[in-house]
């Protein structure tokens, strides 16, 4: 195949050793070419195969509208903070790039709504895949909403679903005395499809900020499969349980904290929150060079698993249960056992290890079996705790970061709700 004097939407045609094609260039990899066809479905084409390639029609960019964003007075101020994700997004289908659209101009025109229900600004901090996310974005983030808190009602912050939990609980532990609400915002499908949910998920957290007096950090999703209602979720207790249904999270070992509804009817349940307040934010960040590992517990495993972690700051332990590891010798096959329980009473002389449970729901309770007891004699903590293994691996690393002398006694204990006193059977 000749060089390619085209680019990503050009309308081109495709002479192969046996068919032609025609359609829209997508980004392509090394070996195969991603044709569009009209009738909107991707092929793939291997360039070995290729004899020829004409450029029938350059690609032109679609012109963006840009809506008038006028301050009405008696509205709450609301300023939405953009870190990427599908939430303020559109795919450009003729080049497969995804158009992140973050300005207040451009969000007025995607969610017209929001304009009637509270005056919003908007600035953009990162326009980045959640699962890029490392320490020091949560500490951008937390400076950027402790500096902006004064001038608003209420603070959106746009993410990427995938890890908006981590996101939601990392920003829960930094801002100390937080007096505004924060509302994490994904959304699963992007703006320009039909079936998005970006467009409720954003009006219901403008709703709810506008007319409520919550001052924690939250995240808004949707309720159920419907276009009717969102939840909004404690940000310590969430999970996203699905890779792709619009009601992917729910909350784990505990309630939502409300329920709103599109035409701004907020139903709260007797989940305890704190109440806007006139106190002043105490950012406790992250160590931005710590390194804090999770290892997940699983069959036939190695105690060299748990040696790469020897030089790490922390470590969390995904156990199984009620909070077990591979550690018994019980035959020939299980001599190894030993060395992972060796190796780990080494890790926890150095380093706090924590456990948290591979379970959905529950907590632990490493009293109940003499696995859980050898374990807790090996050093390793986080007994009767229900936190999932997301929201454990935040507070150990915060609590590396900022009480290093007292992760053993605070990992325990509840901060920011991250802990209930007693675990519900079911999600609600």
């Amino acid at each position: 195949m000749k060089k390619e004097t085209f680019g990503p939407g050009d309308t081109i045609s495709v002479v192969t050793s046996d068919s032609a094609k025609t359609g829209s260039f997508m980004p392509s990899s090394d070996e195969f070419l991603i044709l569009k066809l009209e009738s909107g479905y991707n092929i793939g084409i291997s360039k070995k195969k290729i004899k020829s390639i004409k450029l029938i029609k350059k690609y032109q960019k679609p012109k963006v509208s840009f809506c008038k964003v006028p301050k009405k007075p008696g509205l709450k101020n609301i300023l939405i903070l953009h870190t990427g994700g599908t939430i303020a997004s559109e795919v450009d289908y003729k080049t497969g790039a995804v158009i992140a659209r973050f300005t207040p101009e451009e969000l007025i025109c995607m969610f017209p709504e929001l304009a009637e229900i509270a005056n919003i600004d908007s600035k953009l901090i990162r326009n980045m895949f959640s699962e890029d996310m490392r320490f020091s974005h949560y500490n951008l983030l937390a400076k950027e909403i402790a500096k902006e808190a004064k001038k608003y009602d209420g603070i959106i912050v746009t993410h990427g679903t995938d890890t908006i939990g981590n996101t939601a609980a990392a920003l829960s532990f930094i801002l100390e005395d937080l007096n505004i609400p924060v509302i994490l915002v994904g959304a699963q499908r992007s703006s320009d499809r039909p079936s998005t949910d970006a467009a409720l998920n954003l009006i219901c957290a403008a709703h709810f900020i506008a007319k409520t007096f919550f001052a924690e950090v939250g995240v808004c999703m949707h309720s159920d499969l419907n276009d009717e209602s969102c939840l909004i979720l404690p940000a310590c207790k969430i999970r996203k349980m699905h890779s792709s249904k619009r009601d992917a999270f729910k909350p784990i070992n505990s309630k939502p904290i409300a329920k709103v509804e599109l035409d701004g009817t907020v139903s709260f349940t007797n989940y305890h929150f704190n109440k806007k307040s006139n106190t002043k934010i105490k950012l406790k960040l992250f160590k931005e060079n710590l390194k804090v590992g999770l290892i997940k517990v699983h069959p036939n495993m190695f105690a060299k698993e748990f040696e790469v972690y020897k030089s790490f700051n922390g470590l969390l332990i995904e156990g199984t249960g009620l909070g077990h590891a591979p550690i018994n010798t019980i035959d020939k096959e299980t001599k190894e056992h030993k060395n992972i329980l060796t190796t780990i009473q080494k890790l926890a002389k150095k380093i706090p290890v924590a456990m948290s449970t591979q379970t959905i729901s529950g907590r632990l309770n490493m009293n109940v079996y003499s696995t859980g007891r050898l374990l807790q004699e090996a050093g390793v903590i986080g007994n009767y705790s229900d936190m999932h293994p997301e929201t454990a691996y935040i507070k150990l690393a915060w609590l590396i970061s900022n009480h290093p002398k007292d992760v053993k006694k605070l990992f325990s204990e509840n901060l920011r709700g991250e802990i209930t006193k007693r675990s519900l059977n079911e999600w609600s």
